[in-house]
């Protein structure tokens, strides 16, 4: 049995339904400049768990757009400012947060959103993220790589006071986030989008400690964590 001590959750399409977001904007932009061409998952899978500027550099150069990568951002910015702040969690979130934290165990999230995205995308949800002990944002001081690199893990890892890496958990939902916990020697619970299993074949090769099809499936038990209790 894992003896897991502390958490570390992404935010993007794990605890918030931000991915959908992202996906609806790209499109709108490519039917508008590309033609119609579809922003498939095999391409989104490249830029999940990426830093703004990444993602947005592989989108122009990908489907070689008629703009510069700033033009790219600032068009994507103007609908994102308007569709983030309405978004949820999604489920299973809600339970497993405020379980975690009434049970004390230490959490943070740690989010390739610059910190003023990550205010933005959590408007609805102030309440729930003042429950985490820290929030690690992809552009904090001392975060020189986007994931697959582990820098924000082991930001996170720092701040939550240098917990051995074999007690930390982290939850993702994106095959780059998965490979930076596991460069940073943490465990993984991977809870993918069934389109991004559908073209990653196999997960186990991921190396995640366990996959799942919700956090509603998440068991603490293994982990060492606390049970639910038996109304939730």
């Amino acid at each position: 049995m894992l003896e897991i001590t502390h958490c570390i959750f992404d935010m993007d399409g794990l605890l918030l339904d931000t991915e959908r977001v992202y996906t609806e904007v790209t499109q709108e932009i490519l039917d508008k400049y590309a033609g119609g061409v579809k922003f498939t998952w095999d391409v989104k899978s490249k830029l999940m768990g990426r830093t703004g500027i990444e993602s947005a550099t592989m989108v122009v150069e990908h489907y070689k757009l008629p703009m510069t990568v700033q033009e790219y951002i600032d068009k994507s910015a103007v609908m994102h400012e308007e569709r983030f702040p309405l978004v949820k969690p999604l489920a299973g979130v809600e339970r497993l947060v405020r379980h975690l934290h009434a049970k004390g165990i230490p959490m943070a999230v740690a989010t390739s959103s610059t910190r003023s995205r990550f205010e933005l995308k959590t408007t609805l949800n102030k309440e729930l993220f003042s429950l985490f002990d820290h929030i690690v944002c992809g552009d904090d001081a001392g975060i020189k790589h986007g994931k697959p690199a582990p820098d924000i893990f082991l930001a996170a890892q720092e701040r939550l006071g240098n917990p051995p890496a074999e007690n930390c958990l982290v939850f993702e939902d994106a095959t780059n986030g998965v490979a930076a916990a596991l460069n940073a020697k943490m465990h993984v619970v991977w809870i993918p989008d069934v389109n991004l299993l559908n073209i990653t074949g196999d997960p186990d090769s991921h190396g995640a400690t366990v996959v799942l099809e919700s956090m509603m499936d998440f068991d603490p038990k293994p982990f060492s964590l606390p049970a639910f209790e038996t109304n939730n």
